[in-house]
């Protein structure tokens, strides 16, 4: 009786061995013929054998598994989040056995696998398919997480995409591992052309400047980091969906961390003028121009909220205070102009109200003469926001109706035939 038992325990086992094989060769033929359908079938029926495999036999099924579900880049993403982790469970099996078998070939499949992700990410990104990228850049980080930035190109893709639910996640993944973004440069300048350029790596560099010599003045530089805007984007997604106090807690948690960011107390202030909190705001405004007098869009801002709350005098020199520090600033000037004619309302009220009497027509001269130097004040700061966009319909046109009001014909039908033109080109917009 006890040989019948091993004869029958010993042909239940071939008979288990032999179908694990079946499968397996069944698998492997339909991978070879690119008949994925039929792999996928056959995957079904190994998968309920997998508890008798062997580790050998178990390394090849994870293998072919992968390359079944990935179906050459054409498996659905479930499908495709599978076959990455079977090569994975390939890899810690073989680890663990101490013979790489199909390590190598599932390596070779895992880079090409990243290439067609990273391309096919980048390819929708593009073509503004932010949702596909999304999922394609999350897919280069899970299969190699080292690479951190892909899962930031992730979270990026989907806020563009306004996928903000798989935004906060990727954001918050980022923010709880202590992802900064910061990178370092490697510069030197090249001496045949005397420009500068970025190299992949110190040591290339460096090879370029003590080896070759075709280049000096080597210089490293790091790149910002991206803790501040991976925060604010956390906490303006919290605003969005009416989380407020976590909104609120995520700027909090991070400028605990980080007191002396900038950046940090600027996404704050965003955070609370998102949410109304105008006085907030302000507050925090000028705590960043201390730590930072010189940022002239700080000092901008601070402009806009003066005039805002009807405090021109303020307005203006915060305007002028940012085209101090950056003679560039268009919309410095353009808001200056604005402010400074912001007192022609009062005036022409006045003038109107005024009768015919001698006494009347005297404070109707001097209002006249009022309103001329206004307009004289603001003509220097329209100049130049056209001169540095010289796209700027709205500062043509108030200059051309300034030109009319002051009796300038000439320059008025100069900056009237430039406010056609920019018309034409416009759309009269």
């Amino acid at each position: 009786m006890k040989k019948l038992l091993t004869l029958v325990f010993l042909i239940a086992f071939t008979s288990v061995n032999f179908a694990q094989k079946s499968e397996l060769k069944a698998m492997e033929k339909a991978i070879k013929n690119s008949n994925f359908a039929s792999a996928k079938s056959a995957l079904k029926s190994a998968e309920a054998l997998i508890g008798n495999m062997d580790d050998k036999s178990k390394a090849k099924f994870y293998f072919l598994k992968a390359q079944a579900l990935y179906a050459n880049g054409k498996g659905s993403n479930d499908d495709i989040d599978k076959a990455i982790q079977s090569l994975s469970d390939l890899k810690d099996l073989e680890s663990a056995m101490g013979k790489l078998r199909y390590t190598e070939d599932a390596n070779q499949m895992k880079t090409n696998m990243m290439t067609t992700f990273l391309n096919n990410a980048n390819d929708a990104f593009q073509s503004k398919d932010y949702a596909t990228a999304s999922v394609g850049f999350e897919k280069v980080y899970r299969m190699s997480p080292a690479d951190t930035l892909y899962l930031y190109y992730a979270a990026s893709a989907a806020v563009t995409g306004q996928d903000y639910a798989t935004a906060l996640k990727h954001y918050i993944e980022l923010k709880n591992m202590g992802y900064t973004g910061v990178q370092m440069y490697y510069y030197a300048v090249n001496k045949e052309t005397g420009e500068e350029e970025r190299f992949p790596s110190k040591e290339m560099r460096d090879l370029s400047v003590k080896m070759s010599k075709t280049h000096n003045n080597p210089k490293d530089e790091k790149s910002t980091s991206k803790t501040a805007e991976i925060v604010k984007n956390i906490a303006l997604i919290y605003v969005n969906q009416g989380e407020n106090e976590k909104a609120l807690g995520a700027m909090a948690d991070a400028r605990a961390e980080n007191s002396d960011d900038i950046g940090l107390l600027l996404s704050e202030a965003n955070v609370h003028l998102k949410m109304g909190n105008r006085d907030k705001f302000k507050a925090l405004m000028e705590e960043a121009t201390e730590k930072d007098p010189n940022n002239a869009e700080l000092q901008y801002n601070l402009g806009v909220l003066a005039a805002e709350g009807g405090n021109i005098d303020a307005a203006k020199t915060y305007y002028q205070r940012a085209i101090e520090i950056n003679p560039n600033y268009t919309d410095a000037y353009n808001n200056l102009a604005v402010v400074i004619l912001g007192g022609e309302a009062k005036i022409v009220e006045e003038m109107n109200s005024l009768g015919t009497s001698a006494a009347d027509n005297r404070r109707y001269d001097e209002l006249k003469e009022q309103r001329s130097q206004l307009y004289q004040e603001a003509i220097p700061f329209l100049q130049k926001a056209l001169e540095l966009r010289s796209s700027n319909i709205d500062a043509a046109r108030t200059l051309m109706n300034i030109y009319s009001a002051l009796g300038e014909m000439d320059k008025f039908k100069e900056m009237k035939a430039a406010v056609e033109e920019l018309e034409a080109t416009l759309g009269g917009n």
